[in-house]
């Protein structure tokens, strides 16, 4: 399926692995011309190698923390047009209403809430003047279904989804769409790591602790990275102009709700 996007130009923040990896690769394939951001700049350049070579398409990088007034000028230095935006970052550390900080919710807010805010008011007059763009939030399936030990998570990423569901409706009469993709448990590196801790704090095999994760699923498993990418990309696509302001839930229907 031709998604009409040859060309293009965009812009995917943490996309050196995991879901943002996966969304990059997606675009690449395509045949958009990439600019990944990440701030590891060895893992950055051998995905973009990577993602270059097999796909054929131009990756250029920038090393640099997003969170930051600095980081953010030098990607939109490196691009300072971009046709998509995808906007990603890694969770804030877990904790309660009890026992987290003033210190922990400024930089929840600052990461998972400001910075894509910021990112998003960057680039939305170009992309408003060019009459189009596509700008994708991956965020949280905790957006929808609360995790307790999460509400750092929980708060900073709900604050994302109401700036995005009003700006979303102002934009979209010029071609531009913002959306939130909210994903659950996927098979990635952090997850891995996630399930180590867990088999050990419990004394149990990790393939144990991996069956018991896919066992709560109503799929019977996790998502994989690819099929996560594939449904970014298709939110950038020439065929999703009419999808606005929606929050795409990816989690294999653990969230057990009739709407």
């Amino acid at each position: 399926m031709d998604l009409g996007i040859k060309g293009k130009r965009a812009l995917v923040c943490a996309g050196s692995k995991g879901l943002g990896r996966a969304v990059a690769e997606k675009l690449a394939e395509a045949g958009v011309i990439l600019t990944l951001n990440a701030r590891e700049p060895g893992q950055l350049r051998t995905t973009a190698e990577a993602i270059g070579d097999t796909y054929g398409t131009h990756v250029e990088t920038v090393a640099a923390d997003v969170t930051t007034e600095e980081g953010r000028n030098a990607l939109l230095r490196a691009e300072p047009q971009p046709d998509i935006l995808i906007t990603n970052a890694g969770g804030p550390p877990p904790g309660d209403w009890s026992t987290v900080t003033e210190d922990d919710w400024l930089g929840a807010v600052g990461a998972n809430m400001l910075a894509p805010i910021l990112l998003m008011q960057a680039v939305l007059p170009g992309m408003v003047e060019r009459k189009w763009g596509r700008i994708v939030n991956i965020t949280s399936a905790s957006v929808r279904s609360p995790i307790p030990e999460l509400c750092l998570s929980n708060g900073s990423r709900t604050g994302l989804t109401g700036f995005v569901a009003g700006t979303a409706r102002q934009v979209a009469r010029h071609g531009v769409t913002i959306n939130n993709l909210l994903p659950g448990s996927h098979r990635t590196e952090r997850m891995e790591k996630l399930l180590e801790r867990s088999a050990e704090r419990r004394g149990i095999s990790i393939d144990e602790a991996r069956a018991e994760e896919y066992a709560q699923n109503p799929t019977g498993r996790v998502g994989t990275p690819d099929e996560f990418g594939a449904a970014a990309a298709f939110l950038c696509s020439q065929y999703a102009g009419y999808i606005v302001g929606q929050n795409l839930l990816l989690d294999g229907g653990a969230f057990n709700a009739t709407f």
